[in-house]
């Protein structure tokens, strides 16, 4: 029922939206780091934000309370919330949560979720629009240790070992450059023990 209820709500915004890019909504409530609810009319609906994953409230992760803390106070000090559904993902999950982007005027909130350590990129079952994006931006707040990435250690690269076959086909592939420089050092060598004896002389 709930289910149905949705569909149809989803397909009179395509409808009224044919055109729009993205759907304006409005808020009810900041369920977490990566889920609101939105209203329309006396029908509430829950939006899971595509391509992240923040902190769990009843799990007490830690920054959970921080995460939806930020995301409200984004969503309250701007003035239009928006939802961008992307072609690539289900429109709604399994709990019957839409799927989309969302955005406070002009800023994707996965971004600024993402960039400040709040949540991290997760979910992708395709390659969805603003994934790689989003990736880069990871990357920025794993760096700087930002908030959840606080305690992460970078995985350390690994040295090369040169073993004694790499080590022979190095020597083997520059054999004659090898072979030349030898002979012209000796050769320097030779010339210059001739020039101290005719000094000598």
């Amino acid at each position: 029922m709930k289910k149905s209820i949705l569909l149809i709500l989803l397909s009179l915004t395509f409808i009224t939206n044919v055109n729009a890019k993205k759907i304006k909504v409005e808020l009810d409530k900041c369920i977490d780091g990566d889920t609101i609810s939105i209203k329309s009319g006396e029908i509430y609906i829950k939006v899971r934000f595509l391509a992240i994953d923040a902190p769990e409230i009843d799990k007490n992760e830690p920054y959970s309370l921080e995460a939806k803390e930020y995301l409200c106070n984004l969503i309250k000090n701007g003035k239009n919330l928006y939802l961008e559904y992307d072609n690539k993902s289900d429109k709604v999950d399994k709990y019957d949560r839409i799927l989309a982007w969302v955005w406070i005027d002009d800023t994707l909130l996965q971004t600024e979720l993402v960039k400040n350590g709040y949540a991290k990129v997760a979910y992708l079952y395709d390659d969805y629009k603003y994934a790689s994006d989003l990736k880069k931006i990871e990357e920025y707040a794993k760096d700087n240790k930002l908030n959840i990435w606080s305690e992460y250690i970078p995985p350390k690269k690994e040295k090369k070992k040169i073993t004694k076959e790499k080590l022979l086909d190095k020597i083997n592939k520059y054999y004659d450059m090898i072979i030349i420089v030898i002979a012209m050092i000796l050769a320097l060598i030779t010339l210059n023990i001739t020039k101290q004896k005719k000094n000598k002389k």
